[in-house]
Protein backbone atom coordinates (compact mmCIF):
# COMPACT_ATOMS: atom_id res chain seq x y z
CA UNK A 1 0.00 0.00 0.00
CA UNK A 2 2.62 2.01 0.78
CA UNK A 3 4.59 1.75 -2.64
CA UNK A 4 1.18 2.54 -4.29
CA UNK A 5 0.85 5.73 -1.84
CA UNK A 6 4.28 6.74 -3.14
CA UNK A 7 4.01 6.04 -7.02
CA UNK A 8 0.63 8.28 -6.94
CA UNK A 9 2.41 11.21 -5.22
CA UNK A 10 5.52 10.28 -7.95
CA UNK A 11 2.70 10.53 -10.76
CA UNK A 12 1.12 13.68 -9.38
CA UNK A 13 4.15 15.35 -9.39
CA UNK A 14 5.66 14.54 -12.54
CA UNK A 15 2.15 15.52 -13.80
CA UNK A 16 1.95 18.73 -12.54
CA UNK A 17 5.32 19.57 -13.47
CA UNK A 18 4.53 18.75 -16.87
CA UNK A 19 1.81 21.13 -17.29
CA UNK A 20 3.71 23.34 -15.43
CA UNK A 21 6.21 23.52 -17.55
CA UNK A 22 3.83 23.03 -20.79
CA UNK A 23 2.37 26.69 -19.63
CA UNK A 24 5.44 27.73 -19.32
CA UNK A 25 6.85 27.56 -22.30
CA UNK A 26 3.77 28.02 -24.24
CA UNK A 27 3.87 31.41 -21.96
CA UNK A 28 7.27 32.01 -23.58
CA UNK A 29 6.24 31.78 -27.07
CA UNK A 30 3.89 35.10 -27.13
CA UNK A 31 5.13 37.90 -25.45
CA UNK A 32 3.77 41.62 -24.89
CA UNK A 33 5.95 44.39 -24.73
CA UNK A 34 5.86 47.87 -24.30
CA UNK A 35 8.73 50.52 -23.22
CA UNK A 36 6.98 52.78 -20.84
CA UNK A 37 4.13 50.47 -18.53
CA UNK A 38 4.15 53.61 -16.03
CA UNK A 39 3.82 57.03 -17.05
CA UNK A 40 2.52 60.22 -15.48
CA UNK A 41 -0.10 62.84 -16.95
CA UNK A 42 -2.33 65.33 -15.81
CA UNK A 43 -6.28 65.32 -16.54
CA UNK A 44 -7.22 65.65 -20.16
CA UNK A 45 -4.57 63.53 -21.52
CA UNK A 46 -4.03 61.52 -24.37
CA UNK A 47 -1.75 58.66 -24.33
CA UNK A 48 -0.59 56.70 -27.12
CA UNK A 49 0.82 53.30 -26.32
CA UNK A 50 3.33 51.18 -28.65
CA UNK A 51 2.93 47.42 -27.84
CA UNK A 52 4.65 44.57 -29.70
CA UNK A 53 3.44 41.41 -29.38
CA UNK A 54 6.70 38.89 -30.38
CA UNK A 55 6.51 35.36 -31.29
CA UNK A 56 9.59 33.74 -29.93
CA UNK A 57 8.69 29.70 -31.20
CA UNK A 58 9.43 28.10 -34.81
CA UNK A 59 5.73 28.03 -35.31
CA UNK A 60 3.13 30.83 -36.23
CA UNK A 61 1.06 31.80 -33.23
CA UNK A 62 -2.27 33.39 -32.70
CA UNK A 63 -3.64 34.89 -29.47
CA UNK A 64 -6.78 36.50 -28.38
CA UNK A 65 -6.20 40.25 -28.01
CA UNK A 66 -8.55 42.15 -25.11
CA UNK A 67 -8.26 44.88 -22.80
CA UNK A 68 -8.90 44.61 -18.82
CA UNK A 69 -9.81 46.65 -15.87
CA UNK A 70 -9.87 49.90 -17.62
CA UNK A 71 -11.11 52.88 -15.21
CA UNK A 72 -14.77 53.27 -15.84
CA UNK A 73 -15.61 56.18 -18.41
CA UNK A 74 -11.52 56.24 -20.23
CA UNK A 75 -12.07 55.74 -23.93
CA UNK A 76 -9.59 53.81 -25.22
CA UNK A 77 -9.01 52.43 -29.11
CA UNK A 78 -6.57 49.50 -29.76
CA UNK A 79 -5.48 49.04 -33.66
CA UNK A 80 -2.90 47.47 -35.46
CA UNK A 81 -2.05 47.94 -39.00
CA UNK A 82 -4.95 50.45 -38.70
CA UNK A 83 -7.59 48.31 -37.99
CA UNK A 84 -9.20 47.35 -34.89
CA UNK A 85 -8.24 44.16 -33.83
CA UNK A 86 -9.22 41.30 -31.51
CA UNK A 87 -6.89 38.72 -32.70
CA UNK A 88 -3.45 38.80 -34.43
CA UNK A 89 -1.29 35.90 -35.46
CA UNK A 90 2.47 35.92 -35.65
CA UNK A 91 4.94 34.61 -37.65
CA UNK A 92 7.75 33.01 -36.43
CA UNK A 93 10.70 35.06 -34.42
CA UNK A 94 8.70 38.22 -35.80
CA UNK A 95 6.36 40.74 -33.80
CA UNK A 96 3.48 42.58 -34.73
CA UNK A 97 3.22 46.16 -33.31
CA UNK A 98 -0.51 47.36 -32.05
CA UNK A 99 -0.93 50.67 -31.08
CA UNK A 100 -2.90 51.84 -28.03
CA UNK A 101 -4.99 55.15 -27.67
CA UNK A 102 -6.11 55.88 -24.02
CA UNK A 103 -7.60 59.11 -23.26
CA UNK A 104 -7.75 60.31 -19.50
CA UNK A 105 -11.07 62.16 -18.59
CA UNK A 106 -10.62 65.69 -17.76
CA UNK A 107 -12.82 65.12 -14.31
CA UNK A 108 -10.82 62.98 -12.92
CA UNK A 109 -9.56 61.98 -9.06
CA UNK A 110 -5.44 62.42 -8.71
CA UNK A 111 -4.00 58.48 -7.91
CA UNK A 112 -2.77 55.26 -9.93
CA UNK A 113 -5.02 53.73 -12.04
CA UNK A 114 -3.83 50.15 -13.58
CA UNK A 115 -5.25 48.01 -15.90
CA UNK A 116 -3.30 44.74 -18.51
CA UNK A 117 -3.31 43.96 -22.09
CA UNK A 118 -4.15 40.43 -22.87
CA UNK A 119 -2.58 37.85 -24.98
CA UNK A 120 -5.15 35.20 -24.16
CA UNK A 121 -3.38 32.36 -22.92
CA UNK A 122 0.11 33.36 -23.67
CA UNK A 123 0.83 36.60 -21.65
CA UNK A 124 -0.27 39.47 -19.93
CA UNK A 125 1.34 43.01 -19.91
CA UNK A 126 0.28 45.37 -17.03
CA UNK A 127 0.08 49.27 -18.00
CA UNK A 128 0.50 52.14 -14.79
CA UNK A 129 -1.39 55.53 -15.50
CA UNK A 130 -0.57 57.94 -12.57
CA UNK A 131 -2.89 60.94 -12.68
CA UNK A 132 -0.59 63.94 -11.28
CA UNK A 133 -3.48 66.39 -10.06
CA UNK A 134 -7.43 66.40 -9.27
CA UNK A 135 -9.24 66.72 -12.93
CA UNK A 136 -11.98 69.88 -13.06
CA UNK A 137 -14.16 71.62 -15.82
CA UNK A 138 -12.11 74.66 -15.85
CA UNK A 139 -10.69 77.58 -18.17
CA UNK A 140 -6.75 78.86 -17.63
CA UNK A 141 -6.61 83.12 -18.50
CA UNK A 142 -2.74 83.67 -17.72
CA UNK A 143 -0.20 86.52 -19.16
CA UNK A 144 3.65 86.82 -18.46
CA UNK A 145 3.58 89.97 -17.77
CA UNK A 146 0.77 91.67 -16.05
CA UNK A 147 2.09 95.10 -15.09
CA UNK A 148 2.81 97.91 -17.91
CA UNK A 149 3.49 101.18 -16.74
CA UNK A 150 3.51 104.54 -19.16
CA UNK A 151 1.60 107.88 -20.37
CA UNK A 152 -1.84 108.34 -19.91
CA UNK A 153 -1.79 108.89 -24.33
CA UNK A 154 0.12 105.24 -24.36
CA UNK A 155 -1.47 101.91 -25.78
CA UNK A 156 -1.00 99.38 -23.05
CA UNK A 157 -0.35 95.61 -24.94
CA UNK A 158 -1.05 92.41 -23.33
CA UNK A 159 -0.12 89.23 -24.47
CA UNK A 160 -2.68 86.68 -22.65
CA UNK A 161 -3.16 82.93 -23.41
CA UNK A 162 -6.83 81.34 -23.02
CA UNK A 163 -6.39 77.57 -22.29
CA UNK A 164 -9.50 75.47 -22.63
CA UNK A 165 -9.11 72.50 -20.21
CA UNK A 166 -12.57 70.71 -20.70
CA UNK A 167 -13.38 68.30 -23.44
CA UNK A 168 -15.97 70.18 -25.21
CA UNK A 169 -15.04 72.99 -27.69
CA UNK A 170 -16.12 76.44 -25.82
CA UNK A 171 -16.86 79.54 -26.93
CA UNK A 172 -15.83 82.67 -24.81
CA UNK A 173 -17.02 85.97 -24.36
CA UNK A 174 -14.45 88.48 -23.63
CA UNK A 175 -14.88 91.71 -21.82
CA UNK A 176 -13.63 93.94 -19.20
CA UNK A 177 -15.00 95.19 -15.73
CA UNK A 178 -12.51 98.45 -16.11
CA UNK A 179 -14.05 101.58 -14.91
CA UNK A 180 -15.78 104.00 -17.42
CA UNK A 181 -13.49 105.35 -19.85
CA UNK A 182 -11.12 103.01 -20.41
CA UNK A 183 -10.96 101.55 -23.95
CA UNK A 184 -10.37 98.00 -24.14
CA UNK A 185 -9.46 95.69 -27.61
CA UNK A 186 -9.31 92.23 -27.98
CA UNK A 187 -7.57 90.28 -30.16
CA UNK A 188 -7.17 86.84 -31.60
CA UNK A 189 -4.99 86.15 -34.96
CA UNK A 190 -4.44 89.81 -35.58
CA UNK A 191 -7.90 90.49 -35.58
CA UNK A 192 -10.89 92.43 -33.05
CA UNK A 193 -12.49 90.19 -31.89
CA UNK A 194 -15.50 90.02 -28.82
CA UNK A 195 -15.13 86.24 -28.39
CA UNK A 196 -13.17 83.16 -29.43
CA UNK A 197 -13.72 79.63 -30.21
CA UNK A 198 -11.31 77.10 -28.39
CA UNK A 199 -11.28 73.29 -29.16
CA UNK A 200 -10.56 71.32 -26.53
CA UNK A 201 -7.69 70.64 -24.83
CA UNK A 202 -6.65 73.66 -26.90
CA UNK A 203 -4.89 77.55 -26.33
CA UNK A 204 -5.63 80.58 -28.16
CA UNK A 205 -3.39 83.44 -27.80
CA UNK A 206 -5.41 86.82 -27.24
CA UNK A 207 -3.79 90.46 -27.46
CA UNK A 208 -5.17 93.05 -25.35
CA UNK A 209 -4.56 96.66 -25.99
CA UNK A 210 -5.77 99.09 -23.17
CA UNK A 211 -6.43 102.91 -23.49
CA UNK A 212 -6.86 105.02 -20.76
CA UNK A 213 -9.67 107.90 -20.49
CA UNK A 214 -8.95 111.48 -21.43
CA UNK A 215 -6.77 113.49 -18.58
CA UNK A 216 -6.74 110.42 -16.78
CA UNK A 217 -4.75 111.15 -13.03
CA UNK A 218 -1.46 109.62 -12.44
CA UNK A 219 -1.55 106.45 -10.49
CA UNK A 220 -2.13 102.95 -10.70
CA UNK A 221 -5.38 101.02 -12.35
CA UNK A 222 -6.61 97.63 -12.03
CA UNK A 223 -8.40 96.21 -15.10
CA UNK A 224 -10.48 92.95 -14.80
CA UNK A 225 -10.76 90.86 -17.68
CA UNK A 226 -12.67 87.65 -17.60
CA UNK A 227 -13.86 85.01 -20.70
CA UNK A 228 -16.85 83.23 -19.87
CA UNK A 229 -19.08 80.32 -21.60
CA UNK A 230 -22.36 79.07 -19.49
CA UNK A 231 -20.48 76.10 -18.38
CA UNK A 232 -16.88 77.83 -16.59
CA UNK A 233 -15.00 80.75 -16.63
CA UNK A 234 -11.64 82.49 -16.32
CA UNK A 235 -10.61 86.08 -14.83
CA UNK A 236 -7.24 87.81 -15.60
CA UNK A 237 -6.20 91.08 -13.43
CA UNK A 238 -4.05 93.44 -15.40
CA UNK A 239 -2.75 96.40 -13.98
CA UNK A 240 -1.92 100.01 -15.68
CA UNK A 241 0.36 102.36 -14.32
CA UNK A 242 -0.06 106.04 -15.33
CA UNK A 243 3.22 108.15 -14.75
CA UNK A 244 1.06 111.16 -16.15
CA UNK A 245 -0.20 112.85 -19.35
CA UNK A 246 2.04 114.44 -21.84
CA UNK A 247 -0.19 117.62 -23.77
CA UNK A 248 1.09 120.56 -25.33
CA UNK A 249 -0.82 123.87 -26.74
CA UNK A 250 0.14 126.53 -28.31
CA UNK A 251 -1.56 129.99 -29.91
CA UNK A 252 -1.45 133.52 -29.90
CA UNK A 253 -2.61 135.80 -27.38
CA UNK A 254 -5.47 137.07 -28.84
CA UNK A 255 -6.02 133.18 -30.84
CA UNK A 256 -5.61 135.17 -34.26
CA UNK A 257 -3.38 133.11 -36.76
CA UNK A 258 -2.35 135.64 -39.24
CA UNK A 259 -0.37 138.46 -40.03
CA UNK A 260 0.45 141.39 -42.26
CA UNK A 261 4.29 141.53 -43.51
CA UNK A 262 6.09 143.66 -46.53
CA UNK A 263 8.53 141.33 -49.02
CA UNK A 264 11.96 141.70 -47.32
CA UNK A 265 10.88 143.10 -43.82
CA UNK A 266 10.47 141.12 -40.68
CA UNK A 267 7.10 140.59 -38.28
CA UNK A 268 7.05 139.67 -34.84
CA UNK A 269 4.86 137.20 -33.15
CA UNK A 270 3.68 136.77 -29.88
CA UNK A 271 2.93 132.35 -29.30
CA UNK A 272 1.84 131.42 -26.02
CA UNK A 273 2.81 127.46 -25.21
CA UNK A 274 0.50 125.53 -22.14
CA UNK A 275 1.44 122.57 -20.74
CA UNK A 276 -2.41 121.00 -20.53
CA UNK A 277 -1.03 117.61 -19.26
CA UNK A 278 -0.79 115.97 -15.95
CA UNK A 279 3.15 115.88 -16.31
CA UNK A 280 6.28 118.44 -16.69
CA UNK A 281 7.91 119.05 -19.98
CA UNK A 282 10.88 119.24 -20.71
CA UNK A 283 13.33 120.52 -23.40
CA UNK A 284 10.74 122.38 -25.47
CA UNK A 285 12.02 123.10 -28.57
CA UNK A 286 10.87 125.55 -31.36
CA UNK A 287 10.74 124.52 -35.19
CA UNK A 288 9.25 126.25 -38.01
CA UNK A 289 8.67 125.44 -41.86
CA UNK A 290 8.54 127.95 -44.68
CA UNK A 291 8.40 129.09 -47.86
CA UNK A 292 11.43 129.35 -50.30
CA UNK A 293 13.54 132.05 -48.61
CA UNK A 294 12.32 132.93 -45.58
CA UNK A 295 13.19 132.50 -42.08
CA UNK A 296 11.98 132.37 -38.90
CA UNK A 297 14.08 133.25 -35.58
CA UNK A 298 12.59 132.37 -32.02
CA UNK A 299 13.10 133.91 -28.57
CA UNK A 300 13.46 131.74 -26.74
CA UNK A 301 14.20 128.74 -29.13
CA UNK A 302 14.29 126.05 -26.28
CA UNK A 303 12.20 125.85 -23.28
CA UNK A 304 14.02 123.91 -20.59
CA UNK A 305 11.00 122.98 -17.98
CA UNK A 306 7.22 123.53 -18.22
CA UNK A 307 5.20 122.63 -15.25
CA UNK A 308 1.71 120.89 -16.00
CA UNK A 309 -1.32 124.04 -16.48
CA UNK A 310 1.81 126.42 -16.62
CA UNK A 311 2.35 128.69 -19.77
CA UNK A 312 5.25 130.57 -21.23
CA UNK A 313 6.03 133.45 -24.12
CA UNK A 314 8.31 132.84 -27.23
CA UNK A 315 8.24 135.26 -29.36
CA UNK A 316 8.75 134.69 -33.62
CA UNK A 317 10.25 136.76 -35.84
CA UNK A 318 9.29 135.96 -39.23
CA UNK A 319 11.42 137.36 -42.21
CA UNK A 320 9.69 137.44 -45.45
CA UNK A 321 11.86 136.93 -48.42
CA UNK A 322 12.81 140.26 -49.98
CA UNK A 323 11.49 138.65 -53.69
CA UNK A 324 8.30 137.87 -52.59
CA UNK A 325 4.86 138.74 -54.42
CA UNK A 326 1.92 140.04 -53.26
CA UNK A 327 0.00 137.35 -51.78
CA UNK A 328 -0.72 134.67 -48.89
CA UNK A 329 1.99 132.45 -47.77
CA UNK A 330 1.88 129.66 -45.35
CA UNK A 331 4.68 129.49 -42.27
CA UNK A 332 4.37 126.32 -39.97
CA UNK A 333 5.39 126.80 -36.06
CA UNK A 334 6.17 123.97 -34.06
CA UNK A 335 6.79 123.36 -30.68
CA UNK A 336 8.40 119.45 -29.94
CA UNK A 337 9.25 117.18 -27.35
CA UNK A 338 9.96 113.61 -26.90
CA UNK A 339 7.06 112.77 -25.73
CA UNK A 340 4.13 115.64 -27.64
CA UNK A 341 4.29 118.14 -29.70
CA UNK A 342 2.07 121.35 -30.58
CA UNK A 343 2.22 123.69 -34.03
CA UNK A 344 0.39 126.54 -35.59
CA UNK A 345 -0.21 127.37 -39.10
CA UNK A 346 -0.22 131.61 -39.83
CA UNK A 347 -1.25 132.70 -43.24
CA UNK A 348 1.08 135.51 -43.81
CA UNK A 349 -0.04 138.23 -46.03
CA UNK A 350 2.68 139.89 -48.04
CA UNK A 351 1.90 143.39 -49.26
CA UNK A 352 3.88 145.79 -51.73
CA UNK A 353 6.65 147.99 -50.44
CA UNK A 354 5.28 151.80 -50.31
CA UNK A 355 8.43 153.15 -52.03
CA UNK A 356 7.08 150.49 -55.33
CA UNK A 357 3.31 152.03 -54.41
CA UNK A 358 4.71 155.74 -55.53
CA UNK A 359 6.74 154.75 -57.82
CA UNK A 360 3.67 153.22 -59.54
CA UNK A 361 1.59 156.28 -58.87
CA UNK A 362 4.11 158.47 -60.82
CA UNK A 363 4.05 156.33 -63.76
CA UNK A 364 0.58 156.33 -64.21
CA UNK A 365 0.68 159.92 -63.55
CA UNK A 366 3.22 160.25 -65.95
CA UNK A 367 1.93 158.15 -68.64
CA UNK A 368 -1.53 160.36 -68.25
CA UNK A 369 0.61 163.74 -68.76
CA UNK A 370 2.01 162.34 -71.90
CA UNK A 371 -1.44 161.14 -73.36
CA UNK A 372 -2.62 164.86 -72.12
CA UNK A 373 0.42 166.63 -73.87
CA UNK A 374 -0.08 164.58 -77.05
CA UNK A 375 -3.51 165.42 -77.07
CA UNK A 376 -3.30 169.08 -76.66
CA UNK A 377 -0.70 169.09 -79.16
CA UNK A 378 -2.34 167.44 -82.27
CA UNK A 379 -5.71 167.33 -81.32
CA UNK A 380 -6.14 171.07 -82.72
CA UNK A 381 -4.76 169.53 -86.56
Amino acid sequence: MRTCAKLSLIFLFVLFFSLFTGLQAKAQNLKLYTPYPEITVPPGESIDYSIDLINNSGTAQTADISIVNVPEGWDYDLKSGGWTVGKISVLPSEKKTMSLNIHVPFIVEKGVYEFQIIAGGYDRLPLTIIVSEEGTFKTEFSTKQANMEGAANSTFTFNASLRNSTSEEQVYALRSRAERGWNIVFKANYKQVSSVSISPNSTEDITIEIKAPHQVKAGTYNIPIQASTPNTSADLDLEVVITGSYDLEMNTPKGVLSANITAGSDRQVELVLQNTGSSPLENIEMKSSTPSNWKVAFDPDKIEHLEPGGSTKVYATIHADKNAIAGDYVTRLEATTPETSAEASFRVTVKTPLLWGWVGIFIIMAALGSVYHLFRKYGRR
